[in-house]
């Protein structure tokens, strides 16, 4: 288990500032701690507690061995969780979000094939055999789509829960999430509705700090999760081997003691003869 946050480091992270008081959802007063200079200040004791939440079920997604899907398109958010994300393998969307990338995902591995289709003649020598126009014209195609989808390439099925910065920003991917009944985890600020998300986490969503530290944690927990799995694997198979060891040993052993049998009755019928 990773060491967990501290109230000190939601601090200095900027976690606490909100929106300004005119901007607010009243959805988000439960999580409001007070006002300062016409801004809210978020409750950090209950964004403790969220975010241990939410890094629990993600741990446990990733421990399952699912894919956790991280969206994030806004200026602030996209390096970071690039960066972030890529580390621990999972699969992340930062440039424009595909409408459609979740409710018609078919159309969107289409995509991901053809991407992967310019990039084979491009190493197996097709280039060679055409004019320099269509290389200009495929090299620009797949420039594009390794853009849009060369992040989740490696997403072959529907995600097990999706991770968003902004709600409100990332309302699309948010609505076709919840169409579909994947979680949906997000980083929710004082100007939208908790209640849109399944695992909410009261906290700035615009300060860069803010969002490289909540983004950290769930990523140590994912990572902890699937180091989780691969021990879990380990020990199966030891288990496994050990079994077969014990088997083989007990079998031989009843071979042997059935070999002992089987000289004791041919003693007998030979004395009796």
């Amino acid at each position: 288990m990773s060491q967990k946050v501290t109230l000190e480091q939601l601090i200095e992270a900027g976690v606490h500032f909100g929106h300004l008081r005119s901007k607010w959802n009243p959805a988000m007063a439960p999580y409001i701690y007070g006002e300062k200079n016409g801004t809210h200040i978020i409750d950090l004791n209950k964004t403790l507690v969220k975010i241990e939440e939410a890094a629990n079920a993600l741990r446990q997604i990733a421990k399952s061995g699912k894919t956790i899907l991280f969206v994030a398109t806004k200026k602030q958010a996209k390096d970071i969780v690039a960066q972030k994300v890529s580390e621990i393998g999972m699969p992340y969307v930062t440039e424009r979000w595909p409408g459609g990338m979740l409710t018609n995902f078919a159309t969107i591995r289409r995509s991901v094939r053809r991407m992967n289709q310019i990039e084979k003649m491009l190493n197996d020598g097709t280039f060679d055999k055409i004019s320099k126009k269509e290389r200009l014209t495929f090299t620009r195609e797949k420039d594009k789509l390794k853009l849009y989808f060369g992040s989740i390439a490696n997403l072959t099925k529907l995600p097990a829960a999706v991770f968003v910065v902004d709600i409100i920003k990332e309302h699309i991917a948010v609505a076709e999430a919840r169409k579909l009944n994947i979680p949906t985890f997000a980083i929710v600020d004082t100007n939208a509705n908790p209640a849109d998300v399944d695992f909410p986490i009261p906290g700035n969503d615009d300060a860069s700090t803010s969002i490289s530290l909540i983004v950290d944690i769930m990523c140590n927990a994912i990572k902890e999760g699937l180091s989780n799995k691969k021990t879990e694997s380990v020990s199966f198979d030891e288990e496994q081997e050990n079994f077969t060891e014990k088997y083989d040993r007990l079998e031989k052993s009843a071979n042997e003691e059935d070999g002992e049998v089987a000289t004791k009755r041919k003693r007998k019928l030979a004395a009796k003869k």
